[in-house]
């Protein structure tokens, strides 16, 4: 069996006869007659029966359709990608993201990606994760960094990111020491927090049903520099990944803490529509991320505790 003969194979079962395959492919009907009779022999069984001008293809047959199906599509998607490859990139990436994603992790990534891909051009999309799920599922989006899960069988998701949520206070605060801050401690603590609905403010709600608290919440926004100036204000303290207070940190403003006996993660990935073939533009932007992990502040100085097998763990998925 050869590329020849599946390829016969085909045009009969689509054109329906041996003279209408012949044709398509410019040979004689005989030599397709042959080429059919070959695999017959080869197969021990026949391929198609015929029914006066009428043919039928028989169920041996039709395994030998589906798998040149398969072949023709593998070598085409073969010679795509290797065409691809060799093709300076260009054209628009519609990117999407939750706000601190656009703050904290778009600017590097950005600027990476044009030092190797200049004339692509990037248009940043930013809301809430709802609102950009619906973009990427309707194809106004090409690819979105968003805290996971995403529960929607038309996408795709790539975990690539996970940072712990840690409590961040005025410098100067009572719970600013240093050191672990006890559950009991942040009992009638005034909260700034994430919007509910995220997924970031479900794992904070759980650890506080966990932890047994009725936070006593003063603020909500989606806005990370909204909660960053009221923290600093001394309106309240939060709960927020370490690279959003990364800078106060070092300038002083702010100060973080761990809860003690708790570690809250959130989890954040690569969502894109569910494809045969994934666009080489988006793999690009993937394959960007993933190297300059290590330039992302995700972690207090001293690096990220795993998560201690005695302490509950809650993970912020979107």
């Amino acid at each position: 069996m050869d590329l020849r003969q599946l390829e016969i194979l085909r045009a009969i079962a689509e054109s329906g006869s041996f003279t209408a395959a012949g044709a398509r492919l410019n040979v004689s009907q005989s030599a397709i007659s042959r080429q059919i009779l070959l695999l017959e022999e080869e197969f021990k069984e026949p391929l198609f029966i015929r029914f006066g001008r009428r043919i039928q293809i028989t169920p041996t047959g039709e395994t030998l359709l589906q798998l040149s199906h398969r072949v023709f599509a593998d070598i085409k998607d073969t010679s795509e990608s290797i065409l691809d490859t060799k093709k300076k990139l260009s054209g628009t990436l519609r990117l999407v993201g939750g706000m601190t994603v656009c703050l904290y992790v778009f600017p590097t990534l950005l600027k990476e990606f044009r030092r190797h891909h200049p004339d692509v051009d990037i248009k940043v999309i930013t809301g809430g994760t709802p609102r950009l799920v619906r973009k990427l599922r309707a194809g106004a989006a090409d690819l979105g960094l968003l805290t996971l899960p995403i529960d929607d069988a038309s996408l795709v998701t790539v975990p690539v990111i996970r940072e712990e949520l840690l409590l961040v206070s005025a410098a100067g605060h009572k719970l600013s020491n240093g050191r672990a801050v006890g559950p009991a401690a942040l009992v009638r603590q005034p909260f700034i927090l994430f919007e509910g609905g995220s997924n970031t403010r479900r794992v904070i709600d759980e650890f506080f049903v966990r932890a047994d608290i009725k936070p006593r919440v003063v603020a909500e926004t989606e806005n990370v520099e909204i909660i960053k100036s009221m923290v600093a204000s001394g309106l309240g303290v939060s709960i927020v990944p370490y690279q959003a207070v990364a800078r106060e940190i070092r300038g002083g403003s702010l100060s973080v803490a761990r809860i003690e006996g708790q570690t809250l993660v959130r989890e954040t990935g690569w969502v894109h529509l569910r494809a045969d073939r994934v666009p080489r533009m988006v793999r690009e932007m993937m394959d960007t991320l993933t190297r300059i992990l290590p330039r992302l502040k995700l972690a207090p100085p001293g690096g990220h505790r795993r998560p201690n097998a005695a302490e509950p763990e809650s993970v912020a998925a979107d």
